[in-house]
């Protein structure tokens, strides 16, 4: 059964809080959303963002499998994205933001790597549920390893621009930001399924 208009919201904030206090000030205001995630994203909190992640993850994972399959070929909300672009390229930010992340955090960040974040990179457009469900799992993974590097390492800098807020952000806030992302995304495909 489908949660009222917004009822999604709500339910999600009691298991994301950070993640959606930070997704309401992005359009708002980014100097305060910046400040926002680095203090969310201070010192110890990587398990907690990493528990925030997996709420959005299974967030996510609920709205792919409630969505009729032809849906997924229906525009998605970003650009003139499908629902099959816009989840795949969800899932790669949630896998390579934090791995980013996690280079910096370890001392690995290449000294050649561009320091700005290209946006707005699609997924394949004719991707079917499991397809994308397989890529969502994956971005699990990726997550989790990418925490556990980057647990006591949350206020180290991390050498690549925001594109949006226009700032470069700590490792520990590039883990929140994922979960931002992810609820952009989130919500195009709550207002897609009517309950948004």
């Amino acid at each position: 059964m489908r949660a009222s208009p917004r009822a999604w919201l709500a339910l999600l904030e009691t298991g994301a809080p950070d993640i959606v206090a930070v997704w309401r000030l992005v359009d708002v205001d980014n100097d305060a959303a910046r400040d926002d995630l680095e203090r969310r994203a201070g010192p110890g909190s990587a398990a907690r963002l990493l528990a925030q992640q997996e709420v959005m993850a299974d967030a996510l994972e609920a709205i792919i499998r409630d969505l009729p399959e032809p849906l997924l070929a229906a525009p998605g909300g970003e650009g003139d994205w499908n629902v099959s672009q816009a989840f795949a390229h969800t899932t790669g930010a949630r896998r390579y933001l934090p791995a980013a992340a996690a280079l910096a955090a370890a001392g690995r960040w290449p000294t050649d790597a561009p320091p700005r974040v290209v946006p707005g990179i699609p997924g394949a457009a004719d991707l079917g549920r499991e397809d994308l469900l397989a890529f969502l799992a994956k971005s699990r993974r990726s997550q989790s390893l990418s925490a556990a590097t980057i647990a006591g390492h949350e206020t180290d800098p991390c050498p690549m621009d925001h594109p949006i807020i226009g700032h470069r952000l700590s490792c520990g806030a590039w883990l929140l930001f994922a979960g931002v992302h992810d609820l952009m995304h989130l919500e195009q495909l709550h207002r897609l399924a009517g309950d948004g």
